[in-house]
């Protein structure tokens, strides 16, 4: 009986643990007679992943989801019911039926989600892979081409190692990514990601339906405007195409290393790898990677986009150079020399260092075909403007063609792929050219020579005046003698104007034509001899600023070319008289029209939100894309002119810093600027950097919003200023009190909204925790969650002016809000 007692327990022990192994071998699938709830879990085979329930963020709604199983912080990779959540915890349950389809039932046991399938299996299960795929497939069939259904084929917003981000022809179905709407909400939000194979394969962002950016066709080994994708020792990519897939994919190369591709809610595509030392995600690289790729084809046709400005293609030139000029490149380029296909006269001209244009309208070759066969297939349609070959260096022979004008082009410091330009024969320098330009020339000069003869006398003497008058201008502003300068002086090119032409054209800088008056002087709208309108600077004997100022702003703006800043025209330096001449604005500053409450009312939101978006550009191009890094140090609304169309242009460079390299700031024991809109640490400790600007542009942001002087501000119920109001305002979320009466429409409250949470971002107390203008520009165009904004730096304005100038010399600013200077700052 004894051993018949021990027989039947060692029995009861092996069906145990056989029953236990059979369990856990079963982890990582549902049957059709197992149920997961809410607070189950199936992990898979190797540990990777894990599937449950979760409520991402703060949500208190339940989703059913997939999240990687080894790391600390949460993340999920998948979500299945992302536009249906579950209202109540522990209500849901996750099973599959037959003949094979997994559905999520909610607590009266209706159906908010499921899988579809034509296929019919007799015995289906559910399985997590340990590549994060969960599949659907008859329970002993281990054929990835016989299952049922995968995750794979529906991503959110995550591409994982394994997965086809693209198209499959034959069943018509379409692999792509789409952003959250915020942390804690997963459902499809408004920026989409795809491998298009419109003409030849590129990536694709989209937002809507509209196009924002694209990587610029695949290459053979990248994708040509996305340099930053390269051969690496995390993960293997590649393209594949066929006659019934495109896809763009990759795999890792080390199963031990957590990498992914993300489409944030910002519409930003992202490569993140998991760091185990730093306990978060460490970003590889990003789509769109720069400043160019955040407008799609801002150049237009045959632009190229450098550092967000914009330059033609070589021997091409601006189609609409006006418009042009004034920084809007959307009408694009042209070829200087006009094409003619059908004479047959008509050469390819080689271009390299650019990313290749948008494919959209191209189409490729599927034989094998050498870069002399591309030209001349080619060369037979005239509808084709330009060729390559794929990857040529590296052997490959698809050839590829464009129709139509080319466009979505931007410059790269890689010149990998080249590109070949239809154009007229004469923009090609041969030698035979050269020798039928150089008959004509010898043929002209000896007609000309006469002429030139009997006007050489009078040329040297005017030119003779005019060198005196620019050596007497140079000498005041202290370049002319010295040597290390002469790269300076070159590079200046700025016109000097007589002080008779100006005198004239402002009828003897009549009061009737005065416009205004800042810290430097007077300003006057004059007239010049061809009917251009001038705006000029006159240097008061009574101001602050001087010689120094004026020199300052001379050699800064004479650098600086981008439609949201000022043009400099020239200037004028004769006897005591020190000129600015700049491009007239007809709407002259913005605080005339914000602070007026008889003409704010034609400022609407989309006015409003055009002119802080303008502003925003024009400090990005200071601070981040022209030749020197420059720090405004007075930005506010006196100082932003408003042009016919009411674009924005910054102006007053008297009191700005320009740095090299990698300078973002300095300290002064000179604090100049106005206050209201500077920084703490500059107004008290004079520590400026590009923070100091982003800190200004944030007040003036809130300004432009409600209509209201950040500096004189008042309140019944309290006695901070604007930024404290505002402040108060958004933490109690009643920000809309905030806005002037023209946001009335709801269709624009959102866009407020964001712009208050923005401009509040900018005016944080620490330099620090302040964005970048490139992340307030790129907020700005986008949408998606903020950063949570802390306590702006704000202080009452009067108890300062009170300590930090002589007793009784401070007075409110007048109109124009003249900049203070103030000597020995603490």
């Amino acid at each position: 009986m004894n051993t018949f007692n021990k027989a039947t327990s060692l029995l009861l022990i092996i069906s145990s643990l056989f029953y236990i192994q059979k369990m856990s071998l079963a982890m990582d699938t549902i049957t059709t007679t197992q149920i997961i709830k809410d607070g189950d879990t199936i992990v898979s085979s190797g540990g990777s992943f894990e599937l449950g329930f979760l409520s991402p963020g703060d949500s208190k709604n339940r989703y059913v989801g997939i999240w990687y199983k080894k790391i600390t912080v949460k993340t999920a990779v998948w979500i299945a019911n992302r536009q249906i959540p579950l209202k109540n915890i522990s209500s849901g349950i996750l099973k599959v039926v037959k003949p094979g389809i997994l559905v999520l039932l909610n607590e009266t046991n209706g159906i908010i989600w499921s899988t579809n399938t034509s296929v019919s299996v007799r015995n289906p299960v559910a399985q997590l892979l340990d590549s994060g795929n969960l599949v659907i497939k008859e329970a002993s069939d281990n054929n990835p081409k016989n299952y049922v259904w995968q995750s794979f084929d529906y991503p959110t917003d995550t591409l994982l190692a394994g997965m086809k981000l693209g198209w499959n022809f034959v069943n018509h179905l379409e692999v792509y990514l789409s952003s959250w709407k915020n942390n804690d909400d997963p459902a499809s939000g408004d920026f989409t990601y795809h491998c298009d194979p419109t003409g030849y394969p590129q990536d694709v962002l989209r937002k809507g339906g509209v196009k924002q950016y694209t990587t610029g066709p695949w290459t053979g080994l990248t994708f040509s405007g996305l340099p930053s994708l390269r051969t690496n020792q995390i993960f293997k990519f590649g393209l594949v195409m066929n006659k019934n897939e495109v896809y763009f994919h990759y795999d890792l190369l080390n199963s031990s290393i957590i990498s992914r591709v993300t489409l944030n809610q910002s519409g930003v595509a992202q490569r993140l790898t998991w760091s185990d030392q730093a306990q978060s995600w460490v970003v590889y690289f990003t789509a769109p990677s720069d400043n160019c790729d955040l407008y799609y084809n801002l150049c237009g046709a045959y632009g190229v986009c450098s550092m967000a400005l914009c330059k033609c293609l070589n021997k091409f030139v601006p189609k609409d150079r006006e418009s042009w000029d004034r920084g809007d490149w959307s009408s694009g380029c042209v070829r200087r020399t006009s094409l003619d296909c059908e004479k047959g006269d008509n050469v390819f001209l080689k271009y390299s260092g650019i990313k290749l244009p948008d494919a959209e309208h191209s189409w490729y070759n599927q034989s094998v075909m050498n870069l002399e066969e591309c030209k001349m297939l080619c060369l037979k349609n005239c509808s084709c403007t330009a060729y390559t070959n794929i990857n040529a260096s590296a052997g490959g022979h698809t050839c590829l063609l464009w129709f139509g004008d080319l466009v979505d082009i931007k410059e790269l410091s890689a010149r990998e792929q080249d590109i070949y330009i239809r154009m007229s024969s004469s923009e090609l320098d041969s030698r035979g050219s050269k020798r039928k330009i150089l008959i004509v020339s010898l043929s002209l000069v000896m007609g000309i020579a006469l002429v030139g003869l009997s006007l050489m006398v009078c040329a040297q003497k005017r030119r003779k005046i005019r060198l005196l008058r620019r050596s007497q201008g140079e000498q005041r502003l202290g370049i002319a003698n010295n040597h290390e300068d002469e790269s300076q002086k070159k590079e200046l090119e700025l016109p000097l104007f007589d002080l008779y032409t100006i005198s004239k054209a402002t009828d003897n800088f009549s009061n009737n034509k005065k416009i205004g008056e800042g810290g430097f002087g007077p300003v006057y709208k004059g007239q010049l001899e061809g009917g251009q309108e001038i705006a000029v600077k006159r240097l008061s004997r009574t101001s602050l600023q001087g010689i120094d100022e004026f020199k300052n702003e001379v050699i800064c703006v004479a650098k600086l070319q981008h439609r949201n800043l000022v043009k400099l025209l020239g200037c004028c330096i004769q006897g005591q008289e020190y000129l600015l001449i700049y491009e007239y604005m007809p709407n002259k500053s913005l605080d005339l029209i914000l602070f007026n409450p008889a003409k704010s009312t034609f400022l609407d939101w989309p006015r409003r939100f055009h002119i802080i978006n303008g502003i925003a550009r024009g400090l990005l191009y200071l601070h981040e894309d022209s030749r020197l890094r420059i720090i405004h140090r007075d930005l506010k609304a006196s100082n932003v002119l408003l042009d016919s169309d009411m674009n924005p242009k910054i102006s007053d460079f008297g009191l700005a810093r320009s740095f090299g390299g990698n300078e973002t700031g300095a300290n002064t024991s000179r604090v100049v600027g106005t206050y209201g809109y500077m920084s703490p640490e500059y107004a008290v400790d004079g520590v400026f950097s590009v923070k100091s600007d982003v800190f200004s542009f944030g007040v003036l942001v809130l300004e432009i919003v409600s209509g209201k002087r950040n500096r004189g501000f008042s309140h019944r119920d309290h006695d901070l200023n604007l930024l404290g109001h505002a402040w108060m305002l958004h933490k109690e979320g009643r920000a809309l009190e905030l806005v002037d009466s023209y946001g009335g429409k709801s269709s624009y409250l959102s866009q407020v909204l964001r712009s208050i949470h923005i401009c509040l971002l900018c005016v944080q107390q620490y330099p620090e925790d302040r964005p970048s203008m490139s992340s307030v520009v790129f907020m700005l165009a986008n949408e998606g969650v903020l950063p949570q904004a802390k306590k702006p730096g704000f202080f009452t304005e009067r108890d300062v002016l009170e300590s930090r100038t002589s007793g009784g010399t401070s007075t409110p600013s007048s109109t124009n809000e003249m900049s203070i200077t103030l000597l020995e700052a603490r």
